[in-house]
C-alpha cells in the first residue's frame, strides 16, 4: 500500500511533523514517519523526541506516495545531506510525483533546481535557496507536484492542502469542522 512519508532529521519542527500527520491521519490517509537518522526516536528542534514508524533504510521506494519535509533548523539542512533522501527526490522529481516541504525545508528542493520557473513559499529568508522559482510569501503554494508551505503558522493550511489533494475538498472540510477549525 503506498504511504505517504513525513521525513525526520534531527532538529525537525514538531508543528510542521505533527499537524499534518494527525491531519492527514484524521483523514483517512496512509501516512508515516520515517527517521532519516538511524534510529527510530528522533529528538525535534526544541528537544522533544518523537519515536518515528519507520527508519529511512526500510523503506521502498514503490511504496512511497508523497515525500512530505518538515522545516526546523537543523532539521531542515539534515534532510538536505542525506544522499539516501536526495536519491528518492529527485527519482520523484523526473517522475512528476507528489513532492511536499514547509519552512526551511522547500530549500531541499531549491537547491536541487526543482523549483526553476514555480510560485514558492518558504520561510522568509530562505528564498535565497529557491533557484529560479517566484518567491510568493504566501502561506501555502500548490504548484504542479509541489506543495509548500511558508512555516510554523501555515501547518494547518500545509497539512489541509495536502489532505484535500489526496482525499477531497469535502473530506478536508470535515476534518476541519471536528477539529473545529471551519
Amino acid at each position: 500500500m503506498k504511504t505517504i512519508c513525513i521525513f525526520l532529521a534531527e532538529g525537525f519542527e514538531e508543528m510542521e511533523a505533527m499537524f499534518p500527520l494527525d491531519v492527514m491521519r484524521r483523514g483517512g490517509l496512509n501516512v508515516k514517519t520515517v527517521s532519516v537518522t538511524g534510529e527510530k526516536t528522533v529528538v525535534s528542534s526544541h528537544q522533544v523526541p518523537i519515536v518515528a514508524d519507520m527508519l529511512f533504510e526500510d523503506l521502498k521506494e514503490e511504496d512511497v506516495e508523497m515525500v512530505v519535509l518538515p522545516g526546523g533548523l537543523p532539521g531542515a539542512t539534515n534532510l538536505d545531506a542525506h544522499a539516501g533522501l536526495d536519491k528518492l527526490i529527485m527519482s520523484f522529481a523526473a517522475a512528476g510525483k507528489p513532492l511536499a516541504a514547509i519552512c526551511a525545508a522547500p530549500m531541499v528542493y531549491g537547491k536541487r533546481g526543482l523549483l526553476k520557473g514555480k510560485k514558492a513559499t518558504c520561510y522568509p529568508g530562505f528564498d535565497k535557496y529557491l533557484e529560479g522559482a517566484e518567491y510568493t510569501g504566501n502561506m501555502v503554494e500548490v504548484v504542479d507536484n509541489f506543495i509548500l508551505g511558508k512555516g510554523p503558522g501555515a501547518a494547518p493550511a500545509f497539512a489541509f492542502a495536502i489532505l484535500e489533494k489526496y482525499a477531497g475538498a469535502e473530506k478536508a472540510l470535515e476534518v476541519k469542522k471536528g477539529m473545529l477549525l471551519a
